[in-house]
């Protein structure tokens, strides 16, 4: 007697494999939005600030 319902065989894994690598592009191409589009920006401020700050201080002494 054969089955109505289809044997599911490479679905699960062609799935896997899709979610995988879309989570993968994703998280690599908004960690690298993150990184270079707010991340450096922010800490090249923040050094900036300290530097003027360092330099402040040294020419009060």
């Amino acid at each position: 007697m054969a089955s109505a319902i289809p044997p599911i065989t490479g679905m699960l894994r062609r799935g896997l494999v899709l979610d995988l690598s879309t989570a993968f592009g994703f998280g690599t191409t908004f960690g690298y939005l993150w990184w270079y589009g707010f991340h450096l920006d922010r800490v090249r401020d923040r050094d900036t600030y300290y530097a003027k700050l360092d330099q402040e201080r040294a020419s009060q002494k």
